[in-house]
Formats: structure tokens, C-alpha cells, sequence
């Protein structure tokens, strides 16, 4: 999947930026942030480039999606 400009999270955002419920890093992945918190494996949606780091519009992934994410960075 091809992501625009738009859809890219600027690197100075994502540093500073983290999971609202676990306070873990995240790593962007098509148009979705995804905290690298084992325990939690909640993603976040970017709508037009910008982040909703909402929890109620957040989604739980299960792991073998979370072990594709966090080994290789993208599905």
C-alpha cells in the first residue's frame, strides 16, 4: 500500500508523541500508529495526515499482527 505525503506522520511528531493509555513509543504503519506496548497492542488511526490519539478510537490488534508490526515496521 502506497501512503501520500499527507498520510506520513513527521518523524519530530512521532518522537514526541506516545500511547495515551500506556505511554509507550509508537511506530507508524500505513495510515495507522501503533503503540509498542506488548501488553496493550493498541493502534491509532491518522485521518489526513493527522493523528487521533483518542483511546475510544483506538483498536486492539491481535499478536500476530503486533509481531509483524514491531519486527518489520509495516504489514
Amino acid at each position: 500500500m502506497q501512503r501520500s505525503m499527507a498520510d506520513i506522520v513527521s518523524r519530530d511528531l512521532l518522537d514526541i508523541l506516545v500511547c495515551p493509555q500506556s505511554h509507550a513509543k509508537l511506530i507508524q504503519s500505513g495510515e495507522w500508529l501503533y503503540s509498542t506496548d506488548p501488553a496493550t497492542r493498541r493502534r491509532y488511526p491518522v485521518r489526513n495526515g493527522i493523528p487521533v490519539m483518542l483511546i475510544d478510537e483506538s483498536e486492539v490488534v491481535g499478536d500476530e499482527e503486533f509481531r509483524k508490526v514491531m519486527q518489520h515496521g509495516v504489514l
